[in-house]
């Protein structure tokens, strides 16, 4: 179970790794497995919209049992349907890398990490980063 002391923990790694790479502020959000929201923070400097994108990659991710970066390379194959999935989430998908999958050692799915604010490819590294941190693992 992902606790709010993990999420927490989870979210000041990937802030910590956007810092020493030099991103551009983030907003991470923390999701438990039923894509509740465990714990959020927004770095100064952040957009007012980050929170709804962090989140919408998370919960996508949940909902479709992958991450965000391969429900990115699912969009470009297929628009429509993926335009689909956001309208009837009420817009709570974002296909854009940074949504990740967190998973126990026994690959059960935990919750997700979405994160926003550089460019997909930045806030996925920082999501990783973070989940590295606490021992427990991504979806690959």
């Amino acid at each position: 179970m992902l606790t709010l002391a993990i999420a927490n923990e989870i979210i000041d790694e990937a802030l910590a790794e956007a810092r020493r790479r030099g991103f551009q502020p983030l907003a991470v959000a923390v999701l438990d497995a039923g894509g509740h929201l465990i714990a959020y923070k927004r770095e100064d400097g952040a957009g007012i919209v980050r929170f709804d994108i962090a989140y919408g990659k998370a919960w996508g991710s949940l909902g479709m049992g992958f991450g965000s970066r391969e429900l990115t390379q699912r969009a470009a194959k297929n628009p429509t349907f993926i335009s689909t999935l956001t309208s009837i989430s009420g817009g709570r998908m974002v296909p854009s890398p940074g949504g990740v999958l967190i998973l126990d050692a026994e690959k059960n799915v935990l919750g997700a990490i979405g994160i926003s604010g550089d460019v997909g490819d930045n806030d996925e590294i920082a999501a990783l980063a973070g989940i590295a941190k606490v021992e427990l693992f991504p979806a690959p």
